[in-house]
């Protein structure tokens, strides 16, 4: 089986899971911390080289005060939580605002943990044009725009899967996600099973990867 080199995970689905469970909204994304380790399991596991989370975006804030110090809290103790792996861990999002969490500044540089052998980045407070703002100046300097976005340290995506049956990238990524194969599970996040991961996985193995070539 071809195993990506790099997954990235949106974890869609807390919100609605709560409510089908008889729970207010916000308490949908503490259950998402256990699905998050997991998968980084069986990442590891299998020998994936680089994960990539969506935590929390820029216009997620917009929501209830309730929610958004939910998924604020519920991102910090995932980060927690995967600092004591062995990864190489990074968080991407704007930094400079007062809505990132304190909590993880140290993150914002990438460290490695333990043998530090997968990336892993985790997006909080993550915003597509804020990742690429410096784009147009770098046209006008002709560098390598690459190099000038603000998640640069993140690998292009192999495969993309999306929780909670929405078919939409929201935003994750856009550079690194040119070429990425995108799978969607309709199950919410909070009732991860293996199952969807090996899944996503045996349909990746079928797709023809071209790059555009």
């Amino acid at each position: 089986m071809r195993i990506p080199k790099h997954i990235g995970i949106i974890p869609d689905g807390n919100r609605r899971w709560a409510v089908s469970n008889e729970m207010s909204k916000e308490k949908g994304y503490a259950a998402g911390l256990e699905p998050g380790l997991a998968v980084f399991k069986l990442c590891e596991e299998i020998g994936v080289k680089e994960i990539t989370y969506y935590g929390f975006t820029t216009d997620n804030n917009k929501r209830p005060i309730t929610q958004r110090q939910a998924f604020t809290e519920a991102c910090v103790n995932a980060v927690k939580m995967l600092s004591k792996e062995n990864a190489s861990l990074l968080v991407v999002g704007n930094s400079e605002s007062p809505i990132f969490p304190d909590d993880l500044i140290n993150y914002t540089t990438r460290k490695a943990l333990g043998s530090g052998e997968m990336k892993v980045n985790f997006l909080v407070n993550y915003g597509w044009e804020w990742d690429l703002s410096h784009l147009k100046e770098a046209n006008n300097k002709k560098t390598n725009i690459i190099d000038s976005i603000k998640s640069s340290d993140i690998s292009r995506i192999d495969l993309i899967i999306r929780w909670g049956g929405r078919r939409r990238l929201s935003g994750f990524l856009p550079v690194q996600s040119i070429y990425s194969d995108f799978y969607v599970i309709d199950d919410y996040w909070p009732d991860f099973k293996p199952d969807h991961f090996y899944q996503a996985l045996e349909w990746y193995n079928k797709q023809d990867i071209t790059l555009g070539g």
